[in-house]
């Protein structure tokens, strides 16, 4: 099956996730935000739309934002399978009607707490285990929507809207390659007094329970949903 992939900025790619989609059979088709034509992203059999350092409330400054809000909008109302993470989340709520705000900054390991909803779902797999964060805006719950995770500091998660899957947190993370989200995020890191060698430590304690959480997250939904 082909999965369309929208990419941001090269370092958050599927991480982790990528090599499960491949064992599953899937052809991935990475399409960059901003460089190349989107239009795949409306009507591939599986979606995904990565994270990156834009927002909702950049679309003045950036077309590919609005772009990608109108082609989620065009999927999610034909119910195509679609992952969000992160700002792809965002997008999704977006398309959704949803709003989305700047909230408080999420930027380091940290959980999330499920919903009964949740809980049947697979982030199952996720409940109690670390989490990256990455985020200083966050959406409410778009209508029709059902909540499946939550944590004191954003109250939506994860959501899901039919066959969509909206995730704030990155599950997808490969912390073996920690150090180019450090590089890449220097000026955000310095701007916001996040201590660099500690996160990185704790990226070292937490990272491959955080890992088998992730794929066992990915697995499972694709069973729901394909």
């Amino acid at each position: 099956m082909r999965c369309v992939v929208v990419r941001h900025v090269m370092y958050e790619d599927l991480g982790v996730w990528e090599a499960e989609l491949v064992a599953q059979g899937f052809d991935l088709e990475y399409l960059e935000a901003g460089v190349d034509d989107l239009s795949p992203l409306a009507e591939a059999p599986f979606a995904i739309v990565l994270g990156g350092p834009i927002g909702v409330g950049d679309a003045h400054l950036y077309p590919t934002i609005g772009q990608e809000i109108e082609l989620l909008r065009t999927r999610l109302a034909a119910d195509l399978p679609t992952v969000g993470v992160c700002l792809g989340a965002q997008f999704i709520a977006a398309a959704l009607d949803a709003k989305v705000t700047s909230g408080p900054l999420e930027l380091g390991w940290g959980s999330v707490e499920l919903t009964d909803a949740g809980r049947a779902t697979a982030l199952r797999h996720v409940e109690g285990a670390p989490v990256l964060h990455w985020h200083g805006d966050r959406c409410e719950l778009p209508a029709g929507a059902t909540l499946l995770a939550y944590n004191e500091a954003t109250p939506v998660q994860a959501f899901s809207h039919g066959s969509a899957l909206a995730l704030q947190f990155h599950a997808e993370h490969d912390p073996e390659r920690i150090e180019q989200w450090l590089i890449g995020n220097l000026v955000e890191l310095t701007k916001h007094g996040i201590d660099i060698p500690a996160l990185r430590e704790r990226t070292r304690e937490v990272g491959d329970e955080a890992v088998m959480a992730g794929i066992a997250l990915l697995r499972e939904h694709l069973k729901t949903v394909l």
